[in-house]
């Protein structure tokens, strides 16, 4: 991490190296805090930057902050400004992954939500591949179950809540392979260890619904957008058993982070073909070109940074 970059905080931008929390404050003892992970794409046929759907991550990160009773006093359009002025400030000229935080800032020991102060928090980093092996990626369908919404709220991005992610990942991750599935208290696919998944069976695209306890991504509904509008695909919004998942055409997982990750086998299962399918292959590309502000028709997605 290049502490030299510049990071929103505490109301200011300022050098990351300086954007420095107390250990004794509330969001680090106790997780009370809910973040956006976001990007920014470099294009280089125009020598802009364009971030991608801002205006639906803040929206999502304020809803997500009024789940854990925080407010900050911006909004949407606000907030994107500031995004653009932080990016200005380091001239980025290549991918950029963004992680605004809303956190409760007091000091001190007590677990609660109310009575404490809310502050916002920016940094930005140069881009790196969230799963290296993304055209081919082996999943295991993990021991651990995603948390219910009656727990923490799952379609929420919650700092605490990923400890959940980071058991799954890291089992699957020490026993060879690339990513977990994981499923629901039902016992029904929910997501990746923190990314959302889609099957293809029979020319449909499937996807569980937001009420299987995942996350509301805006990368899964940039991609059942596209798919229905540009390839006339069937979307399908339905629970999927662990072991329908055995005989899928196609798999794969998308997120902010990580984009569209080829799903190729399940607990040494090959997933069709065993290798990323024609479907997946399409998503990828055109979802590729859509974020870099390539295509035209979906130039309400990008912000250009200007």
């Amino acid at each position: 991490m290049d502490l030299t970059k510049h990071a929103f905080f505490e109301g200011k931008i300022v050098p990351l190296g300086e954007a420095k929390i107390n250990i004794a404050t509330h969001g680090f003892l106790y997780g009370t805090a809910v973040f956006s992970g976001m990007r920014a794409y470099w294009n280089a046929e125009k020598k802009s930057l364009y971030l991608f759907r801002p205006y639906d991550h803040f929206r999502r990160l304020l809803e997500s902050g009024r789940m854990m009773a925080m407010e900050i006093p911006y909004d949407e359009e606000g907030l994107i400004q500031l995004c653009i002025d932080l990016l200005k400030a380091d001239n980025y000229q290549q991918d950029v992954y963004l992680r605004p935080t809303i956190y409760k800032a007091d000091m001190g020991i007590g677990v609660r939500l109310h009575n404490l102060r809310d502050e916002l928090s920016i940094f930005t980093s140069p881009y790196e591949a969230y799963v290296q092996n993304d055209t081919n990626a082996h999943v295991t369908i993990s021991s651990w179950r995603r948390v219910d919404d009656n727990s923490i709220p799952a379609r929420s991005k919650v700092a605490g809540a990923y400890v959940n992610s980071a058991l799954a990942k890291t089992d699957a991750n020490r026993a060879g392979f690339d990513e977990a599935l994981v499923l629901n208290s039902d016992g029904h696919i929910s997501e990746g260890s923190a990314m959302n998944v889609f099957m293809v069976r029979n020319g449909v695209l499937v996807t569980p619904p937001i009420t299987d306890n995942i996350l509301e991504g805006i990368t899964r509904r940039s991609i059942m957008e596209v798919a229905k509008n540009e390839f006339g695909l069937t979307v399908e919004e339905r629970s999927i058993d662990r072991t329908e998942a055995f005989i899928a055409d196609e798999m794969f997982f998308t997120g902010s982070a990580a984009q569209v990750v080829a799903i190729t086998k399940i607990d040494h299962r090959p997933i069709g073909s065993g290798s990323m399918g024609p479907i997946t292959t399409k998503l990828r590309a055109f979802y590729e070109d859509v974020v870099r502000a390539k295509n035209s028709k979906y130039a309400s997605w990008n912000v250009e940074v200007k």
